[in-house]
């Protein structure tokens, strides 16, 4: 009887601390409190929605990035915050349509145009709930960077960061403009995506409390240009005699490999089962004098356009635990979406002070919808083609032209802060998504009364956010190598081949 009861006792005991161990990797505590996730953002510079095997690509190998698919959510209708860089990345960091924060377009080196201080970030949020943050790589969401005078990635939230101000310069090998924590590193060894992996791992091994939750923001320049591709990389494709198009490609693999390493560590330290990890882009490719190789896949037009080209890019979540391994979603969702999202996952009051413009995505894990009360909204002043608004909701999407446009597209002029703030909407074009992924039938005048619907929402829209949006002061001075110099004429240059 006594050995009976000895074998019940040690039974007992055997399946309490398994249950413990098990729901440990769950919960927090006996108490069921959730134990909050790492966040992982990877952000890749103009990578387009055609240009991973994942996504379609014929030819690109992205082995890394198509394992990831495979163990996450593949998001097949997923949206950047904005067609162009800093923009897109002011809305991905503030869950607002970055025109209600002032960036218009993208932030040449030295502009009086940056994230402000009162914005709040991702960063500051988890950084206030006590997680460890880190940035590496591309800012671009100041023009004075590493310089008195602007918010640095310090003041929006990351307590360590290794980053550019805009491209990796004077292309991605051999990089000289990185900063970490305010000191300048000078010239690196390798390529920027191989640097950008390096230093994340470095900070996820010996650079963070390890007793602290954590948000890693990794921004990869590639394969924005000036390209520059390992050998290796670029001969895999050289079945061209378009050099630009192998070292696109060969640029698409050499940050699919520096996305693997990272990918890696996570799963060596065991971190990758409580880490949400979100993969996507800035906006889509770019076609310019460097190359026109990058791909949006089906879509019309491509980086700078309102069209969906632009503004549609590839997106991959996994969680894993709360997210179907290989599972698939053609539900829109964008850039402004993140910030809400983080926030509920990590059980923190999304921010109240300022209008947010995204909706947490949490429920697409579990019952594929969101209830979305706030229409998807883009405004580039600046697009490339007629349309300057855009607005989604459900299958149907309205742009509309504007009657001025912007004289300097990377710059700030009086007449085009004026043109900001006086534009009026012209004309409008609709199309169904559903039917019509590649945008070529105008719907405006078949379907009068679904454009009058959409046209009312765009135009309130439209009149609210020109309201909020600020306007920057025309142009500065500032010292650049002890020359006193406007900051429109500064472009830096690519290397000679």
């Amino acid at each position: 009887m006594i050995v009976r009861l000895a074998i019940i006792v040690c039974f007992f005991v055997v399946t309490l601390n398994s249950s413990v161990s098990i729901s440990s990797r769950t919960y927090a505590s006996q108490d069921n409190i959730p134990l909050r996730p790492n966040v992982l953002i990877v952000l890749c510079d103009d990578l387009g929605y055609g240009d991973l095997a994942c996504y379609g690509h014929p030819e690109i190998k992205t082995p890394n990035l198509d394992r990831f698919a495979k163990e996450g959510l593949r998001l097949t209708s997923c949206y950047a915050s904005h067609a162009n860089c800093s923009p897109s990345r002011a809305g991905l960091m503030t869950g607002r349509t970055p025109f209600r924060a002032g960036i218009h377009n993208w932030i040449p080196y030295l502009s009086p145009m940056h994230l402000r201080s009162h914005e709040i970030t991702i960063a500051t949020v988890l950084q206030q709930a006590d997680y460890e943050t880190c940035h590496v790589g591309k800012w671009h969401l100041n023009g004075w960077f590493n310089l008195p005078g602007q918010p640095q990635p310090i003041d929006h939230g990351f307590d360590h960061w290794c980053s550019t101000q805009n491209n990796a310069l004077p292309d991605h090998r051999e990089p000289y403009n990185f900063v970490r924590n305010g000191v300048p590193l000078g010239p690196q060894q390798g390529y920027s995506s191989e640097i950008v992996a390096t230093e994340s791992i470095r900070w996820l091994r010996d650079g963070r409390d390890p007793g602290k939750q954590f948000f890693l923001f990794v921004c990869f320049h590639e394969p924005h240009e000036p390209i520059a591709t390992r050998p290796r990389y670029a001969e895999m494709y050289m079945s061209s005699d378009d050099p630009s198009r192998s070292n696109y490609f060969g640029n698409v693999t050499q940050m699919d490999v520096a996305f693997g390493r990272i990918m890696r560590e996570l799963d060596r330290t065991g971190l990758d089962d409580n880490t949400f990890v979100f993969f996507t882009s800035d906006n889509g490719p770019a076609r310019t004098g460097y190359h026109n190789v990058g791909s949006s896949g089906p879509l019309r037009e491509f980086k700078g356009h309102m069209y969906e080209g632009g503004l549609r890019v590839p997106g991959i979540v996994r969680w894993p635990g709360h997210i179907a391994p290989g599972s698939d979603s053609d539900e829109p969702v964008c850039g402004v979406d993140i910030l809400p999202t983080i926030c509920e996952i990590a059980g923190i009051a999304p921010p109240t002070e300022r209008s947010l413009d995204g909706t947490s995505i949490v429920s697409l894990f579990t019952e594929k919808s969101i209830e979305r009360s706030i229409p998807l909204y883009w405004q580039f002043n600046g697009s490339s083609s007629a349309p300057k608004v855009a607005l989604r909701k459900g299958d149907w999407k309205i742009l509309a032209m504007l009657d001025t446009e912007p004289k300097d597209r990377a710059g700030i002029t009086d007449e085009d802060s004026r043109g900001i703030k006086s534009a009026k909407i012209t004309g409008y074009e609709l199309y169904n998504l559903r039917n019509d992924i590649g945008e070529t039938t105008d719907l405006a005048a078949s379907e009068p009364d679904k454009l009058r619907e959409l046209k009312h929402e765009l135009d309130k829209k439209y009149d609210e956010v020109r309201e909020e949006t600020p306007t920057w002061p025309a142009w500065i001075f500032a010292r650049y190598e002890g020359q006193r110099i406007r900051w429109p004429e500064y472009r830096a240059k690519p290397r000679e081949k």
